[in-house]
């Protein structure tokens, strides 16, 4: 047999994953240090006396098997035929499985809204924007530390999906700040919120519980901040270029709307381990749509795509007649009620989030 060279690893290497691309958002330097819009400059004065240190979280809780991070009857399958019919086992093991391939997606999800604030920081015009941006990108990488460690702590790993990814891709990959705002503090964010006030409505588990209520903190001010910005700007520009917007936003939505229609691999991954057969899950899913199951939620619990993230781009502007017949063309109401997200936003102070979180909608 030949020698084998050993080559020495690269830094790269020793990290893992890493996937690059190259991106086209413009830079911009603003040498007027007032900013023209006052809520920015309170959003980012709450930002900054609302930090918060994940290393004052109390990592010692164990997470007792007896008494899981998402107790059976506290999941979104839970009341469905199908769930029902499963073993005892089968529907432990499913919840757990389920729950922390949801959890993964959090950490990455947090990972790419790392990115997206980054570039929003050296992008976008206004100088107190920039000063907002930044204490963003901080926030968002505090989270990916803490969703790491609490994945870690569970041991149970699961990929990013794909249509997540891509969605984070392309807000990543357009040409103007705005679209990277549209993406990420309508979108994601809308979506990233209400799903962290769901889950800390459904545990017990004391960890999750403390981690998610510090998490929705600082999304309610993410959301916040596109629509303080955006708003007013969006109100100014041609028809043309608001058409142009709208189109993006309605895109990104759809990505959301097409990718959570399939079971993608990490998906396939729970079945597989909770020996559930994926056409037998796709007939039960199908099974509890028709007899209207899932469509009401608890109290409190709130839906992302319809009382968020629609309501958000309504409010901006965002969604023109020409985009809200395509909207509903892949099944979509545009709801208009502002209610609910004016409620999860952080309107007055980072407390009205624990209030919120004590109340229903």
């Amino acid at each position: 047999m030949g020698s084998q060279k050993n080559t020495p690893r690269t830094d790269e290497q020793e990290q893992g994953p890493i996937e690059k691309y190259k991106t086209v958002t413009e830079m911009s330097w603003n040498f007027d240090y007032e900013s023209s819009i006052p809520k920015i400059n309170d959003l980012y004065t709450r930002a900054k006396n609302n930090q918060w240190d994940a290393d004052d979280l109390d990592w010692d809780i164990a997470i007792d098997p007896s008494n899981p991070i998402m107790g059976r009857d506290q999941t979104q399958y839970s009341d469905m035929p199908f769930f029902k019919r499963l073993s005892d086992s089968q529907q432990e093991t499913f919840t757990a499985h389920s729950t922390a391939q949801m959890l993964s997606q959090f950490l990455h999800g947090e990972q790419g809204a790392t990115l997206t604030a980054a570039t929003i920081t050296h992008s976008v015009p206004d100088i107190k924007a920039k000063f907002y941006a930044a204490s963003q990108t901080m926030d968002e990488a505090r989270h990916v530390e803490v969703y790491d460690r609490y994945v870690n702590k569970i041991a149970i790993h699961y990929p990013m999906s794909p249509w997540l990814k891509k969605l984070i891709d392309v807000t990543l990959q357009t040409e103007n700040y705005k679209k990277i705002m549209i993406g990420m503090n309508m979108i994601v964010e809308g979506l990233a919120l209400g799903a962290f006030n769901n889950m800390y409505r459904r545990t017990d588990e004391p960890l999750l519980k403390s981690i998610t209520f510090n998490v929705m903190r600082d999304e309610s001010r993410h959301v916040s901040f596109g629509h303080i910005y955006l708003t007013p700007l969006v109100a100014r520009m041609h028809e043309d270029d608001v058409e142009d917007l709208a189109q993006f936003a309605f895109d990104g939505v759809n990505i959301l709307v097409q990718g959570q229609s399939e079971i993608d691999e990490g998906f396939l991954e729970v079945l597989e381990v909770s020996g559930i057969e994926p056409k037998d899950f796709s007939a039960g899913m199908k099974e509890a749509a028709e007899a209207g199951l899932g469509r009401g939620l608890p109290p409190g619990q709130v839906h992302s795509l319809k009382d968020l993230m629609v309501p958000a781009l309504v409010r901006a502007g965002l969604v023109t007649p020409r985009t809200k017949e395509l909207f509903e063309s892949v099944g979509v109401p545009v709801n208009e009620d502002l209610s609910i997200l004016r409620a999860m936003e952080d309107s007055k102070s980072d407390q009205n989030i624990l209030n919120e979180s004590n109340a229903s909608y």
